[in-house]
């Protein structure tokens, strides 16, 4: 079976971007890293492309230049148990220049999109009791980082 590995296109700080991404998450380490010889089209010695796993999970980057650019057509999901586990991802992944979006989206520094979302969530929007379901929805609408607290009062409270 052949195996899939997201590929991300930066413009020129794919070595900043996957420095910061393996020492947020566990289990995460940079496995490959190739750089720009005399061809260019990158400068010599810089990074052309990166190969590395966040908590086990494979990705590679490139530093391609401006032709394409990140959007949030595409992001990364970060799954998390608790409140404190939505906090450090969000935190960490939202400084120096990060963009929060409504309903635990945001857009790091370097363009790349995540969705730090509880692993309850997806549970208390699935209710089979649609008052139950719509209230989770429309709580989380009003939020920038999602609070497992808030969701869970939302759906108790319907």
């Amino acid at each position: 079976m052949p195996k899939i590995t997201p590929f991300l296109w930066f413009d020129n700080n794919a070595e900043e971007a996957v420095n910061l991404y393996t020492s947020i998450f566990p289990n995460s380490k940079i496995t490959n890293t190739s750089r720009y010889g005399d061809a260019g089209p990158g400068p010599k010695g810089s990074v052309m492309t990166m190969a590395f796993t966040l908590d086990g999970r494979e990705f590679v980057v490139i530093n391609g230049g401006p032709t394409y650019k990140l959007s949030p057509a595409f992001s990364l999901v970060v799954n998390c148990e608790t409140q404190q586990e939505v906090d450090n991802y969000w935190d960490k992944l939202a400084a120096n220049g990060g963009t929060p979006m409504q309903c635990g989206w945001l857009t790091d520094r370097f363009g790349v999109s995540w969705q730090i979302v509880p692993t309850i969530l997806p549970k208390l929007l699935m209710e089979k009791d649609p008052k139950k379901s719509q209230a989770v929805m429309q709580a989380m609408f009003k939020m920038i980082k999602l609070d497992i607290a808030k969701l869970k009062a939302a759906y108790d409270a319907a």
